[in-house]
């Protein structure tokens, strides 16, 4: 299984465009983030989770030309906005695209993109079929998806488990018992904004702790503003099996 990292960044704290902080001046391109979103090739089969606002330019940036079901993990725009932009795979594949969501993300599209979902559909408008889940397991053709539940402050949000590999963005809270579903991975991929604490994600304390409890074999920090600070600097400071993600990497599990 592959996975690339689409975007790592997010609209939180996104600074103005005369901003002179260290990252945003910064010419390294792993201090450049779009959006977060990640992309897992499992056999033949392509599983983007989240489209943001960068959608497209991530697509092509990777030059995927195949999409195969796209998972959401809530409703928040910066997840969701890049949603029109599945019309190119409906063309390619000349089929509708296999969306995956909780009943509460499907409403929130459904508000957003009601020209996706009207019964009269105008010529050349995306085309999804909607597929819902809650707490238990589904499949996405033969790629077992095991979904994790958290709270992003008041907000349920998703994160999921595909073999051994667990993303999960946007939280604040997490039960014990959906913690038990985050055991025993090799690669654990988790929400962590800024080093000082949010109301609504994990800052970075916060993320090293869940992962020193979880005890994943590697693990990588995604949702990052520019309050974290710049990337080489962060990365000398954290547990050996735990690296701030980037913008196209990726790995292989």
């Amino acid at each position: 299984m592959e996975i690339t990292f689409l975007g790592t960044g997010t609209s939180q704290g996104v600074p103005v465009i005369t901003c002179k902080c260290d990252v945003c001046l910064s010419t390294n391109k792993e201090d450049k983030r779009l959006r977060t979103s990640i992309l897992i090739k499992d056999n033949n089969t392509n599983i983007v989770i989240d489209t943001g606002p960068d959608f497209r330019q991530q697509m092509l940036r990777e030059k995927v030309e195949k999409l195969d079901a796209v998972l959401f993990t809530h409703s928040h725009k910066d997840h969701t906005a890049g949603l029109d932009d599945i019309r190119s795979y409906n063309f390619k594949a000349k089929k509708p695209m296999e969306i995956y969501c909780s009943k509460d993300v499907l409403s929130a599209l459904k508000m957003e993109f009601s020209y996706i979902f009207s019964e009269f559909k105008y010529p050349g408008v995306p085309k999804v079929n909607v597929n819902l889940f809650s707490s238990d397991e589904f499949y996405i053709e033969n790629t077992k998806v095991i979904p994790i539940k958290a709270m992003h402050y008041k907000l349920p949000v998703h994160g999921f488990r595909i073999k051994n590999f667990v993303y999960l963005t946007d939280l604040s809270k997490i039960s014990e018992n959906e913690k038990n579903k985050m055991l025993n991975a090799d690669v654990i991929v988790l929400d962590s904004l800024r080093k000082e604490p949010h109301l609504s994600h994990l800052c970075l304390e916060e993320s090293i702790d869940l992962l020193n409890e979880l005890k994943p074999k590697q693990a990588y920090l995604i949702h990052i503003s520019h309050l974290m600070g710049l990337h080489h600097e962060v990365n000398e400071t954290l547990p050996d099996y735990i690296s701030l993600s980037y913008d196209g990497l990726k790995i292989t599990i």
